[in-house]
């Protein structure tokens, strides 16, 4: 197996780099749409070997290739505000091929939106949670089934709805890597219950569009674009582009049996990184060297370690695992160099939280999302770091924190010239806050140092390995960095009651 791990790694590698260098290479500059080219070129590259699926693997090639032809035929740049939605445009067009070409899973997801109309309880109550701040920081389009997240919701009303498993599985995988719409539950309803409408009236509202990013989601993803204002690119043009083209290959997937939980996940996850992770708000982000070097540093951490760790690995799980500890390691570590640490972080984060939900009642479904994701992954980090800080005591020995039982290596952030040398970038003689401010930063916006490409690479990897298997959501507990340090909200997740 020693040859797909090493395959797998090279290709999610491949794409982080990819991103990182394209960034470090136009970070100040105009974001043009041929700059994303380099991830593309990569993921061509990209191969079944030793029982995968071709079928998978080509969800992940060919969205990003139609993404990327569709993109640059409407558009030669994206504005920051429009790129968040990029990778929101496929499931839609994805679920409106099998709607089509599937009588039997039309009349499922039928059968699901009549049980929303029926679920007002479920979705009348959590809108007003989520409105009112009840979960604490949490995420509404989490990939896992977080409380307060949409496929938390849309799960307890599956498992209310009479319809083969499969297709509960799947409609359960749309919304959440799948990104069925850019809709987070709740958004109606904190907006018009602001504007005066009552409570039930708002409820119904709800309710209705619920129901719509699953009647109609494509034009329902595009009524919600036009809310917003997007302006970047026709975006109706390009899913009626995207679903002609990639109707061929979602065909050839459901022939090789591949699960359709897995068909509406693959192609939507891969393909944030062309005018999204690789855009102008990011090179706008990064014209700050420490954020640079931070990312730049974190990614050093997460090769060297795959790259030490490839020979003993037994399972493709333990890839995905140490390479996410791994940079979850290099980020906590980084914090602390500055004194702070995870457990300080996600109190003062969540302390802003509750306070910004007065400030702002009408904020977006999705705003603090990524404070969810960082908050988690430097939560992993610290528990690994504290451990290992523990157990070498006094002795002066390095620091090697463990993940999956595998040693991370740290000395690229030693080796960083930036991140050691904070004095470069504020009032040498107090640099004591730089590198804290620069991941504050990344704290809205963790996307390459979590991260991203790589999981979404290693992610169609395993599911090629495992085409029958709903890969999506996350079927285990997420160690929610809030609800295991301040907020008590365990009894709320759904993770073992998935579908």
């Amino acid at each position: 197996m020693s040859e797909l791990y090493e395959k797998m790694i090279n290709e999610a590698l491949a794409a982080q780099k990819a991103d990182v260098n394209t960034v470090k290479k136009y970070r100040g500059h105009e974001f043009k749409m041929e700059h994303t080219k380099a991830y593309v070129d990569v993921a061509n590259k990209m191969e079944a070997i030793d029982g995968q699926s071709e079928a998978v693997i080509n969800l992940h090639v060919d969205s990003i290739n139609t993404h990327y032809n569709t993109l640059t035929s409407l558009t030669d740049t994206v504005r920051p505000e429009d790129d968040p939605f990029v990778e929101h445009y496929q499931t839609p067009a994805i679920l409106e091929i099998l709607y089509e070409e599937d009588e039997s899973f039309k009349k499922s997801v039928d059968k699901f939106i009549e049980s929303i109309e029926k679920s007002e309880d479920i979705i009348g109550l959590d809108s007003v949670r989520r409105y009112a701040g009840f979960y604490g920081p949490t995420c509404v389009v989490d990939f896992a089934l977080i409380p307060g997240s949409t496929s938390n919701i849309v799960n307890r009303i599956l498992k209310r709805t009479e319809i083969p498993n499969n297709h509960k599985q799947a409609i359960l995988a749309a919304k959440s890597w799948g990104m069925n719409t850019s809709y987070g539950i709740g958004e109606v309803f904190a907006n018009e219950i602001e504007d005066g409408i009552t409570v039930t009236e708002a409820i119904k509202n709800e309710i209705e569009m619920v129901k719509s990013i699953y009647e109609t989601p494509v034009e329902a993803q595009a009524k919600l674009m036009d809310s917003l204002g997007q302006e970047s690119f026709d975006v109706r043009k390009y899913m009626s582009n995207y679903k002609k083209k990639m109707k061929e290959t979602v065909m050839a997937a459901v022939e090789d049996d591949v699960h359709y939980g897995n068909i509406v996940t693959v192609p939507a996850y891969c393909v944030g990184d062309i005018s999204h992770h690789i855009s102008q708000s990011t090179y706008n982000m990064c014209k700050d060297d420490v954020t640079m070097a931070i990312i730049e540093a974190t990614t050093d951490v997460m090769e060297s370690t795959l790259k030490n760790s490839v020979k003993d690995f037994k399972s493709e799980y333990q890839i995905l695992s140490v390479a996410t500890g791994a940079a979850a390691c290099a980020v906590e570590y980084i914090l602390e160099l500055d004194g702070f640490n995870a457990p300080t972080v996600v109190e003062l984060l969540t302390r802003r939280f509750h306070n910004f939900v007065q400030l702002n009642p009408t904020r977006p479904a999705a705003a603090e999302l990524h404070n969810c994701d960082f908050m988690d992954t430097i939560y992993r980090g610290w528990k690994a770091l504290d451990e290992e800080r523990r157990m070498i005591n006094g002795s002066g020995k390095k620091l090697e924190p463990k993940v999956a039982g595998f040693k991370v290596n740290l000395d690229p952030v030693e080796q960083n010239e930036v991140i050691m040398n904070p004095q470069r970038y504020t009032y040498p003689g107090c640099a004591i806050t730089v590198r804290f401010s620069s991941l504050m930063r990344l704290a809205d916006y963790p996307c390459l140092i979590t991260s991203e490409p790589v999981t979404a690479t290693l992610m169609t990897n395993v599911i090629a390995l495992h085409k029958e298997t709903p890969a999506s959501p996350v079927r285990a507990c997420k160690n929610c960095a809030s609800a295991c340090l301040v907020d008590f909200r365990h009894s709320y997740c759904q993770w073992k009651e998935a579908v």
